[in-house]
């Protein structure tokens, strides 16, 4: 499923369920930077008590981050990890559990789609470095400008991948962080903290669903424990949905399209590396001290509240008149599944149904149709009833002809619009642009770089005139620079050709045309589309996915083995018969071991991440398995405009071959080797205020063998099983820093142990329901949120939980202290020129000015100090207040802008001004108060029996 996609269809069609985050900033007193104090309450207005963190997503951004300058080095990297963690845990802030989770090794059916990924990253990494290469010598042969070539290794990203030595590195890294946050951060003080590295098999997010799942099994869980789940992929929110938890919150971060990026050859924004022209950077600020900023703002972070989209869910799903009685749970459980038909990481989506096309919304409209018909739901605890399933596809193959022949007309629309837009542009624009001095600019870009502006400017056109008569040879067109020479980016005339327009990728297949499923089976999958007995076999193979993705977002792993065999997908029509087909999974399978997956995943290109031996099966010609490793590869387009959303056509790996090939290089093993190759599991550590701190430490005293209960009434209710560490972070013991830039740790306190979480039989069903106990959160939509997402109007997300939330304001009160600590002299103070928000003025403050009444000092002049009248005098009546002598004559905006900056001086007019020496606010009566205007005439203020306006 792809993530843009589908958080942007469902951001827009439920858009109530994102919250922006309420951050604090870390602040900076004298140069030192005071961290943020999570123990204090949540900023957002709500209390959070588990905080999940699938790390990938967080360690991906933080090595080649595409928006910034990549760090230098892998010490950086770990940095900006714990940097990035800090943030989201200020957030957040958790006060039960932090689980962090790398992905581990991943099951077979998501091999595949890693494997075409990392064999995509190589490809595009290699032609990105030529195409950088080649850039460069054409810029420096033609003059130009660049930064010295940084001798450094490029940093291939495959190597996040378990069994490389940078991710062993890592875990490393992160037990060094939990023991110095436990002991150093106070809002960390009475966390369990959980890491599951990448040698513990599994994806990250499944690890972390597979904990909940088997802690609201316990008797001591939690039923209202509040969830929150960090990560970007769409997926997290079928997970959550699938918990059933009724507090269940996802953060993430703002997807921002087009972001801008830096040229790989310069390192400036605005432009990539085939546009760069080796020009010298732009000296930013007056000695060039922001020369290391960024044009683009840190990442904002969203809340994506699940028990909203539950509301909107049980809105949309509610259906009357069933046969049988309506569950929103169950319906919830059936949405999740129809979701996975448009694409998700282990099956391709199907040919019919894409998600901008609404194919969400198609298949609930079916659903909602046939359920009647069904006489129940389509699954139940992650498990499908196929003859129910059924029934929706066939539905969906009725109008997959319709829905070929409407996606071409779409496509055709949208071509001719494009085309007309391109021309209208030319026919907007000048058949002549001028260069050099006369280059046309946009506002605000004349000292970019490239532009050409002349010193002298009169000089440099009667220099243009002597050249166009003393050169009758140049063309009337051409440009010439402030020296007279003609322009390099002198006018061009534009040609009459559409040169805009950008050949179609070929398709064969052609949908819309009758005689569809015949060419997609010829040219996908080789074989006629007559060949009934192949296309049951795709089916089955596609069911079976089915079947196998839902037990694993509800179940756990149901095969380490299954996978889909195929590139493609069958067409809805042919689910016909698939209630008769088998959907049960070889039992007992185990995960691939780390290294092996390595070279189930990785390209020849990446092979230096494995050791010499096994490095050589990639490469060496006559090894048995070299098929595995194609040095190039097609990439169909399938539809698509881009080669990355295209299909890789990879061969898939043959484990037999595989295992077969890697028993004979196995003895070459290092035993550092070996260690990285082996399974591991779950680490916990605690502080020492942590009521498990002394139990843990006490089995350690004792030297226990034996695996030992955890306490549930010491952890919140948390349950699993408790045995040594080898390599134990202990009290009192030194904890050595693997990155060289930060400290040690001399006095520690906190403690680490192996966690495994509670075990249950093979064929135990995780219930799918709402735990009794369970209180619902109060309804969070009005009436008017239904409307929201179809009226057309720009919505923007409320911050923080709250939807009563004011903003931050000062009273009188405050205004009065500001007034009395400022400076008392003519020069301005810190609040000097800066007004306050129109909300922090309470009340009517002063009377109108009325006509006839002037010399205002002198009528309140007897006035008591409590009744004087504090308001703005007449802008004819102000002082004109000059900065310095020699300033310049003030023009009538300056004197506007000079008497109301005046106006903002801390007590220079101290009966005329407001409280704190601030103009007062705007009434109701139109206009700011005190400045009367021509013509119009002001009534009577009531006797109030106050004020004297005698």
């Amino acid at each position: 499923m792809g993530v843009p996609a589908f958080f942007r269809w469902l951001s827009r069609k439920y858009p109530s369920i994102i919250v922006n985050c309420v951050e604090e900033k870390p602040k900076e007193c004298n140069g030192v930077k005071i961290p943020v104090d999570a123990s204090k309450p949540n900023p957002n207005d709500v209390e959070f008590d588990n905080l999940y963190l699938d790390m990938n997503g967080i360690i991906h951004p933080c090595t080649h981050p595409e928006d910034k300058p990549a760090p230098k080095n892998e010490d950086e990297m770990m940095v900006a990890i714990f940097e990035y963690i800090d943030r989201l845990f200020n957030i957040v802030r958790p006060r039960r559990l932090l689980y962090m989770a790398i992905d581990g090794v991943a099951p077979r059916a998501k091999m595949n789609q890693q494997r075409s990924r990392r064999f995509r990253a190589s490809k595009e990494g290699m032609e990105a470095a030529v195409e950088k290469q080649r850039v460069r010598e054409e810029i420096l042969s033609k003059g130009g400008f660049l930064p010295p070539e940084e001798i450094k290794e490029r940093f291939d990203s495959n190597c996040i991948t378990p069994g490389t030595e940078f991710m062993d590195n890592l875990a490393k890294c992160l037990r060094y962080y939990i023991a110095d946050r436990l002991n150093n951060d106070p809002g960390w003080k009475n966390l369990t903290v959980i890491l599951s590295d990448a040698s513990a098999p599994g994806e990250g997010e499944h690890k972390i669903m597979d904990y909940i799942r088997r802690q609201r099994a316990q008797p001591n869980h939690d039923p209202n424990t509040h969830h929150c789940l960090c990560g970007a992929d769409a997926d997290l929110i079928m997970l959550g949905l699938a918990t059933h938890e009724p507090n269940f919150t996802i953060i993430r971060e703002e997807f921002k399209p087009n972001k801008p990026k830096p040229c790989g050859l310069c390192n400036q924004f605005g432009h990539e590396i085939k546009d760069c022209e080796g020009l010298p950077r732009e000296k930013k600020g007056k000695h060039d001290e922001l020369a290391d900023s960024l044009p683009c703002a840190e990442g904002e972070f969203i809340f994506l509240r699940l028990n909203v989209l539950r509301e909107y869910l049980e809105r949309e799903l509610t259906m009357a008149s069933l046969p049988f009685t309506f569950d929103v749970e169950r319906s919830i459980d059936d949405w999740v599944f129809m979701c996975f038909f448009v694409g998700n990481d282990f099956l391709p989506h199907l040919p019919s149904l894409e998600i901008r096309e609404g194919a969400i919304d198609r298949l609930v409209n079916i659903y909602k149709n046939v359920v009647h018909k069904t006489g129940g739901y389509l699954t139940e605890s992650g498990y499908v009833n196929l003859q129910r399933v059924q029934m929706i596809m066939l539905a969906v193959g009725e109008v997959e002809d319709s829905i070929f022949k409407k996606r071409k007309d779409d496509e055709d629309s949208f071509r001719r619009r494009q085309k007309e837009k391109r021309k209208r542009m030319k026919r907007d624009q000048p058949a002549f642009s001028p260069g050099g001095i006369l280059t046309p600019h946009a506002l605000g870009s004349r000292n970019s770089p490239g532009s050409q502006v002349a010193s002298n400017p009169r000089q440099a056109a009667y220099e243009m005139r002597m050249q166009n008569n003393s050169s009758p040879s140049v063309s009337p067109n051409t440009s010439f620079t402030s020296d007279g020479s003609p322009s390099p980016i002198g006018g061009i005339k534009r040609k009459a050709e559409d040169s805009d327009s950008e050949p179609e990728p070929e398709d064969n297949v052609r949908l819309w045309e009758a005689g569809w499923k015949q060419r997609y089976y010829k040219n996908k999958f080789d074989v006629d589309a007559a060949d009934e007995k192949f296309r049951r076999k795709v089916v089955q193979s596609y069911v079976e996915g089915l079947c196998w993705v839902l037990r694993y977002y509800y179940q756990g792993c149901a095969s380490w083995k299954w996978y889909y065999p195929f590139h493609y997908a069958p067409f809805a029509s042919d689910f016909e018969g698939i209630a008769d087909m088998p959907s049960d999974f070889e039992k007992g399978t185990k995960p691939f071991k780390p290294l092996e997956q390595l070279m189930g995943v990785f390209p020849a290109a990446s092979g230096n991440f494995l050791p010499p031996s096994w490095r050589k099966l990639m490469s060496d010609p006559d090894s048995s398995i070299i098929d595995f490793y194609p040095e190039d590869f097609a990439i169909d387009l399938n539809g698509k405009k881009y080669a990355w959303q295209g299909v890789a056509l990879l061969p898939f790996v043959d484990e037999r071959r595989l295992r077969a090939a890697l028993e004979e290089v196995y003895p070459d093993l290092t035993p550092e080797e070996t260690k990285r190759n082996s399974l591991g599991g779950d680490v916990l550590f605690v502080g020492k205020h942590h009521p498990l701190h002394d139990f843990i430490l006490e089995l350690y005293q004792t030297g226990s063998t034996e695996p030992v209960d955890v306490p549930p009434e010491l952890c919140h209710g948390m349950q699993g099983k408790f045995s040594l560490d080898e390599e134990a972070v202990l009290p009192d013991q030194i904890v050595c820093s693997p990155v060289p830039m930060l400290r040690d740790l001399a006095q520690n306190t906190a403690i680490s142990i192996n966690f495994k979480d509670p075990q249950f039989a093979e064929d135990y069903i995780f219930k799918a329901v709402m735990l009794p106990g369970a209180r619902k959160p109060a309804p969070v939509l009005k009436p008017s949120d239904w409307e929201k997402s179809s009226n057309g109007r720009q919505w923007k997300p409320q911050l923080g939980f709250s939807r009563d939330r004011r903003p931050v304001h000062l009273d009188q009160a405050a205004f009065r202290t500001l007034g009395h600590v400022m400076p008392r002299g003519s020069g301005a103070g810190v609040y000097g020129n800066a007004a306050p928000p129109p909300a922090t003025y309470q009340g009517n403050l002063y009377r109108p000015l009325l006509r006839g009444q002037a010399q205002i000092p002198k009528l309140m002049s007897n006035m008591r100090p409590q009744d004087s009248w504090r308001g703005p005098p007449p802008l004819f009546q102000q002082q004109r207040f000059d900065r310095g002598v020699g300033a310049e004559p003030l023009l009538p905006w300056n004197r506007m802008l000079q008497t109301q900056n005046a106006a903002f001086q801390p007590n220079q007019y101290q009966m005329l001004a407001g409280p704190g020496g601030y103009p007062p606010r705007r009434d109701d009566r139109g206009g700011r108060q005190g400045y009367p205007r021509e013509g119009r005439k002001y009534p009577l203020p009531p006797p109030s029996g106050r004020y004297s306006w005698n």
